[in-house]
């Protein structure tokens, strides 16, 4: 059985709670990704995602550039350990309606897997096909 390790991205984008919003913004622009992991001296806090920016930080009004990730960022994250089954991936991700879980080891952070790895590993799906290509600019 094929385990999240088979899967997952191993190399996460970190961010500290102190760092802004803007700067994670950037991040994810020049990374071309929609979250990054929020960990505090390498001990998982949260994550943010793009859709955090928009709803919590410039929908409230709040300046990116002075607004900080840990006031931004979702807390109650459901995560995987490496070893977990992509079985168990899917089932979290359909039963809670998510598109990306951290993979954790213990308390830190050494991966992230997406709704599109899981769809390139079922490469049965127009899913898989679509997660595959390059995304569009």
């Amino acid at each position: 059985m094929k385990t999240i390790r088979d899967v997952m991205s191993d190399e996460p984008v970190v961010f500290p709670t102190h760092a802004t919003i803007a700067d994670a913004a950037r991040i994810m622009r020049d990374k071309d990704i929609a979250d990054v992991i929020v960990a505090d001296d390498g001990r998982f806090m949260g994550l943010l995602t793009d859709r955090d920016i928009v709803v919590r930080t410039i929908a409230e009004g709040y300046d990116p550039k002075a607004a900080q990730v840990g006031d931004a960022m979702s807390r109650d994250i459901a995560t995987l350990t490496p070893d977990s089954t992509v079985d168990e991936l899917a089932a979290m991700m359909r039963d809670g309606a998510v598109r990306r879980i951290p993979v954790l080891e213990g308390d830190r952070p050494v991966g992230i897997v997406s709704i599109g790895d899981l769809a390139i590993f079922e490469t049965q799906s127009a899913l898989a096909d679509i997660s595959e290509r390059p995304p569009n600019a």
